[in-house]
């Protein structure tokens, strides 16, 4: 009865000093984050926060059953479930720490890469996974599960899941892949085929398009990867060609001097880049001259703002100079056959 009495007094006194220790170096280490301006430091802070209440029972119970005789079955229960506490209390550190660090890195770098939420939340998902799926091992481990047959049993049953489930697999690998090599992140405008629209969602199987029209498109992220995407939210900068039609009577000189006004008129509008200006072609009706120039910058209403007010200026100046744009005409030439009376 005394030891027993003793054990437990050693179990209260043991949970005691945990929590005074805990609260003590919480403290210390809280003072000193705030004191410098890394964030490493923040992290053990953070990974401190998840020490829970239940685990430093666990800890004080099992130092005070050192006190006790018994028997060797009971003490092995005893270290198999201290040693089982120890596990998932790490693998809740872990996992804060984890958190942290990701968390961490998504402020630093979210403005200069914007495709860091999609793969920081696969990649949260995929380190979770790996670090409780080995706590799980560990922990059968302990507990006398023979876990080399079970690795290898899990392998053969893998291999036949795999095979049965080779579309869904082939959609979650496709999203690994487009989570590591960013063909696209969430925000894009894409165009795939003859759908386009703003990605919306990067799920494990399905990836999740707005349409320009409103509707959602949604795509298996293994057809994607097998598509040509056209990605216009990495365009720098865009190219414009456009084409000016003029009558087949307007004078030779007229004609030479259409380039430099075009090429005038192109370079007056703010935030363009003029390429070329040529007489390209003998249309059906018209003259046609072939205009190339940049806008610089990708936004598309900008861009037709500058091209409503190039077409606009092509039309005064056009006026002004006595040129006519062409339209569909035709000429019927009519021939007598036979005497004349």
């Amino acid at each position: 009865m005394t030891r027993w009495l003793c054990s437990a007094v050693a179990v209260l006194l043991a949970l005691i000093v945990l929590r005074i220790v805990v609260a003590f170096v919480r403290r210390r280490v809280e003072r000193f984050t705030a004191a410098t301006a890394t964030g490493w430091d923040d992290g053990i802070a953070e990974t401190m926060q998840a020490t829970r209440d239940w685990f430093l029972l666990l800890v004080a119970i099992y130092f005070g059953s050192l006190l006790l005789e018994l028997p060797e079955r009971t003490r092995a229960v005893v270290q198999t479930v201290a040693v089982l506490a120890l596990l998932l209390q790490s693998a809740l550190w872990g996992s804060r720490l984890l958190k942290f660090s990701i968390d961490h890195y998504m402020r630093q770098r979210r403005e200069s890469d914007p495709a860091l939420t999609t793969t920081v939340s696969a990649m949260s998902f995929i380190g979770n996974l790996i670090l409780w799926s080995v706590v799980l091992l560990l922990a059968l481990d302990n507990m006398g599960v023979d876990v080399t047959a079970l690795i290898a049993g899990l392998g053969v049953g893998g291999i036949a899941v795999a095979l049965a489930a080779q579309s869904i697999l082939g959609d979650l690998f496709a999203s690994l892949s487009i989570v590591l090599d960013k063909p696209f992140v969430l925000g894009d405008f894409i165009i795939v085929g003859e759908q386009l629209g703003t990605v919306e969602r990067v799920g494990l199987k399905t990836t999740r398009v707005r349409s320009l029209s409103g509707e959602q498109l949604i795509f298996a992220n293994t057809d994607l990867l097998q598509s040509r995407i056209r990605n216009f939210k990495r365009m720098e900068e865009r190219r414009v060609v456009f084409q000016v039609g003029v009558a087949y009577e307007t004078p030779h000189a007229k004609l030479a001097a259409i380039p430099q006004m075009i090429r005038a008129i192109v370079e007056a509008q703010e935030g363009t880049r003029f390429d070329r200006a040529h007489f390209s072609a003998f249309g059906d009706f018209s003259l046609h001259f072939e205009t190339v120039y940049y806008v610089l910058t990708p936004d598309y209403n900008i861009y037709m703002n500058i091209q409503q007010a190039i077409n606009l200026a092509l039309v005064e100046k056009f006026a002004a100079e006595g040129i006519e744009f062409a339209y569909p005409t035709q000429k019927l030439f009519l021939q007598r056959i036979g005497p004349q009376e």
